[in-house]
């Protein structure tokens, strides 16, 4: 009942024009499952690549990055929540890692890989087999010119041939698992002398092309179009980007590259507002789209085909997005879903940063001071992907960098109140009135309109706390993703906006921005939403912050319009590094040597409560990566109102 539940909530999510294309492509593939494949691979003229997107820097760091290659050859991997899982050398591709469960190597068109029974936690099992693992015993034979790393990826790649065979497993389920393995792949192939190393090898590099071949046209028959549209379809296009500039070993691949080009062009524009924040609503999903585009741009400027202005400028705008979001040490705030999707991981060390690795690539793009200041220092990633990083880098002043870049961004619905930006004194608060998500299906929305952030000195207090699980684990999936898991104010127990699915709201609340200012002396904002207007009374939530910046005072005034009598929850999800105190003059949130002091409304009846790691009810979580949480001090107010209410908060920093 469940899984048709699911099915019918999909089909509600769509249009009839995609009805219409999801029947046809059904019954294309059922013919794909009656005479599977191509009935044969052509051969791959010689010709070779000469747009070499990745490259060895000139002085690489070497120890990190062997050390990583050696622990793959013996075995070992780190994913998600696993560290140093055994998995053997090879390992066994169609095993979820985590649980154990073996997927069946049935029709992967057709394979329900959202069931855990049939093919354990999908998650675990898809991030083994992007391959990135593969580019690190590449990038470790060219540092140290050492046989037995290029003998490992080898035996791997042979093995994941034979285990995995096309149209058939979980591995031929998702184009957007294609994609990804064909960057990896196209990164190693690049990094083993363009595939000079494998000149001794003939059988074996006619197997890899066969495959690559395969992943190829198996991407250009499968893109995700209409409500699918989102990260997914960006993922593919430069999936078969990638692989058209580096093997273009088949008259297909023009095409392949043509169409890939157009698709990108096209949904850079629309899946990123111009004011630069990507519409799915969630910062993690765009610093990964980042990753994408950005390699896209330095492989078609390797080709001599380098993408249009507007594309350019997109990027631009995002990365000021990200750069100005990000508090004076680097934190972010976990808007919506992640699942710490990395397309590359180049950079082995301890201390890697992706926001602030990607933010380095920017200022060396762009030349800008700004991005660099926010970077701080050059990153390996950027240095394996951007010719000549080194002396870009730092012919960057960036100690004049105006920062923030900026604080509306009025199409994405973010606004950023504070003061004494990139100082040990910075408060940098991040507020939300955009939109639940991207299309018809939002999937990696959160329900948190009106939820704001809040870093005092580089230090988080009030946090969003992130996301934790994705196809598993149900009811974490909808505690993470639901109001209650975010500064702002739940009605009678219920989320701003009604979920379908692990990756689909059905009603969608609508937040507004009413109105913006920023001044020396004070920042202002103030917004409403109607998610709770299809309760039986209806709900109007209407929120103004202001910042007193001389004061360092914070002001929340909660408006609730109703008629009837309703539960109403102010909710502060404090940073896992806090300690809350109730004092007389208001709640105490400590976190080392800094503190700020919460003045909760006053009102006849109501409650505050401190939950940390609390089941029943789920309170005081947070969720720092994929699969892996930790308690965290949640404060809730609670009080039963009538009518309409006004609730005023302040907190003192």
């Amino acid at each position: 009942m469940q899984r048709l539940g699911w099915y019918w909530n999909r089909l509600r999510c769509m249009s009839p024009a995609e009805l219409g294309h999801r029947a046809l492509r059904a019954l294309r593939t059922r013919a794909e499952r009656v005479r599977p494949g191509i009935s044969a691979v052509p051969p791959a003229q010689t010709a070779v690549s000469s747009a070499l997107w990745i490259r060895v820097p000139d002085t690489p760091e070497i120890e990190h990055c062997v050390a990583a290659a050696e622990r793959i050859a013996a075995g070992r991997f780190d994913l998600f929540a696993l560290k140093g899982a055994q998995l053997g050398c090879p390992p066994r591709w169609n095993v979820d890692p985590r649980t154990g469960v073996e997927a069946p190597l049935s029709f992967g068109k057709h394979l329900d890989y959202r069931d855990p029974r049939l093919v354990g936690d999908i998650k675990y099992l898809w991030e083994l087999n992007r391959h990135q693992h593969l580019v690190t015993l590449a990038q470790a034979h060219a540092v140290t010119g050492q046989r037995k790393y290029f003998d490992v990826l080898q035996a791997h790649l042979e093995s994941w041939v034979a285990a995995c065979p096309h149209p058939r497993g979980p591995n031929w389920a998702s184009a957007l698992e294609a994609a990804l393995r064909l960057i990896s792949w196209s990164a190693a192939w690049q990094l083993l002398g363009n595939g000079r190393a494998l000149t001794a090898h003939e059988p074996f590099r006619e197997r890899w092309l066969a495959s690559i071949y395969q992943h190829a046209r198996f991407i250009r028959g499968f893109f995700s179009l209409y409500s699918s549209a989102n990260n997914h379809l960006i993922g593919e296009a430069a999936g078969l980007h990638i692989a058209a500039l580096t093997w273009p070993c088949w008259p297909e691949a023009a095409r392949w590259k043509r169409e890939a080009r157009r698709i990108l062009e096209r949904e850079i524009v629309l899946q990123n507002a111009a004011d630069g924040v990507n519409r799915e609503q969630a910062v993690a999903y765009q610093r990964y789209e980042l990753e994408l585009l950005i390699l896209c741009a330095i492989a078609a400027e390797a080709d001599g085909e380098p993408f249009s202005a507007s594309y350019r400028a997109r990027l631009l705008a995002m990365l000021e997005y990200l750069a100005s979001i990000m508090d004076v040490s680097g934190n972010v705030p976990m808007l919506g879903d992640s699942d710490d999707a990395l397309v590359l991981r180049l950079d082995h060390r301890p201390q890697f940063c992706s926001y602030r690795s990607t933010l380095a690539t920017g200022a060396v793009l762009f030349r800008r001071a700004d991005f660099k200041r926010k970077a701080g220092t050059l990153d390996e990633r950027t240095r394996w992907l951007v010719p000549d990083a080194d002396r870009t880098f730092s012919g960057i002043d960036g100690r004049n960098a105006r920062l923030p870049v900026r604080c509306a961004f009025p199409e994405g619905g973010y606004y950023v109140l504070g003061c004494e930006f990139e100082t040990p004194r910075e408060i940098r608060l991040v507020v939300d009135a955009g939109p639940l998500g991207y299309r018809e299906i939002a999937a990696h929305g959160h329900a948190d309109a009106l939820a704001f952030w809040l870093s005092v000195g580089g230090v988080e207090f009030f946090v969003d706390p992130g996301t934790y699980a994705y196809h598993t684990q149900a009811a974490w999936r909808r505690y993470f993703r639901g109001t209650a898991a975010h500064n702002t104010v739940r009605i009678d127990g219920v989320d701003q906006s009604q979920p379908g699915g692990n990756f689909m709201w059905l009603r969608k609340a609508r937040a507004h921005c009413a109105a913006w200012s920023s001044a020396p002396e004070r920042d202002r904002f103030e917004g409403w939403h109607d998610g709770y207007r299809a309760l039986p009374d209806p709900v109007i939530h209407r929120r103004r912050i202001e910042l007193d910046k001389r004061a360092r005072l914070i002001t929340i005034d909660d408006t609730v319009e109703a008629r009837g009598r309703h539960s109403v929850e102010l909710l502060f999800h404090c940073s896992e590094q806090c300690n809350v105190a109730h004092a007389q003059d208001g709640v105490m949130v400590r976190r080392g040597a800094s503190t700020v002091r919460l003045h909760l409304p006053e009102a006849d009846g109501s409650e505050s409560r401190v939950y940390h790691g609390s089941i029943t009810p789920l309170f005081g979580w947070v969720s720092r990566r994929f699969d892996e949480r930790e308690p965290a001090p949640t404060i809730v107010w609670r009080c039963e109102v009538e009518g309409v209410v006004h609730l005023r908060t302040q907190i003192a920093c």
